[in-house]
């Protein structure tokens, strides 16, 4: 596609995604036959994005955003796993704000004992989620895993990280280890990493299907570089396939922005990213 073409085309994604987002009347659907319909995809955010500021900005950012789905993790204040009492006054922060826990994580598994697990499968439990997003299970760990997964009834994804991840470097690595254990153990796919694999994410979506539990979402300008992440649609990423086969197979999981550049100042990569996401959802008719 030539430059001009892509840009033009990006342009009316964005002008779709401004009519989102914006508190001022847009006429943006005015040539769709029929109004948009509720997105199939639920736009949700990482904690770690906001991994330099408390939870009282997380919040703030998230009202900012107009999103209500935080996958949390145990960074700053964000969701302590210890003790219980400021687990649960986190939650209550983010229940009076709107906010809706959806998964916890990254947690890491890094020991293989009983109550190592179980103290994280309790905390998921306490903060009301079905999903743990697991770092760094290791093989060997898995069936005490499965274990507690059976007992809780609450989904592990383990998140692959890349070339330099030597267990879990794709999806597909996943999908292999966990193949005949219990089909609430799977895959937490982070599109970066899967494409910096090697690996193609719409493939890979394909073919994890129902062991696909949550999505971590970001672009890169070169698959080949970690460095080269951006604000999405600034980079190479298929969204818009990303999101079709999501709805193809049925996904009921959660797409959350994970955006880990710019740490001390996120917001305008972060606001970007969605209304680029937005943007081509309103282009397939949908309204997130």
């Amino acid at each position: 596609m030539s430059a001009t073409r892509r840009d033009f085309l990006r342009s009316g994604v964005m002008t779709a995604a401004l009519a989102s987002t914006s508190s001022y009347p847009v006429f943006a659907y005015a040539k769709q036959s029929s109004p948009p319909q509720p997105s199939p995809i639920q736009l949700g955010m990482a904690s770690y994005t906001f991994r330099n500021f408390d939870r009282a900005h997380v919040i703030e950012y998230m009202k900012e955003l107009k999103l209500s789905n935080l996958n949390a993790k145990d960074v700053k204040d964000h969701l302590p796993m210890t003790p219980p009492d400021a687990t649960q006054q986190a939650i209550s922060d983010y229940t009076a704000a709107g906010i809706k826990l959806t998964a916890i994580g990254t947690v890491y598994f890094q020991k293989d004992e009983d109550d190592d697990i179980r103290a994280k499968f309790d905390y998921a439990k306490r903060a009301g989620v079905k999903v743990i997003v697991a770092g760094d299970p290791s093989p060997a760990t898995l069936p005490r895993i499965e274990k507690f997964v059976k007992e809780y009834d609450i989904k592990i994804a383990i998140h692959n990280h890349g070339p330099e991840d030597k267990i879990w470097p794709s999806p597909l690595d996943v999908l292999k280890a966990v193949k005949g254990m219990d089909p609430r153990i799977g895959c937490c796919i982070d599109v970066g990493h899967c494409e910096r694999a090697g690996t193609d994410v719409v493939a890979a979506i394909k073919e994890v299907g129902p062991r696909l539990f949550d999505m971590h979402m970001k672009d890169l300008t070169d698959f080949n570089s970690k460095e080269s992440q951006v604000a999405v649609g600034d980079g190479i990423m298929p969204i818009r396939g990303i999101f079709e086969t999501l709805i193809a197979i049925k996904y009921k999981g959660y797409v959350d922005l994970e955006y880990e550049v710019h740490g001390d100042d996120p917001m305008p990569g972060v606001t970007k990213s969605f209304a680029y996401m937005r943007g081509v959802l309103a282009g397939m008719g949908y309204q997130a």
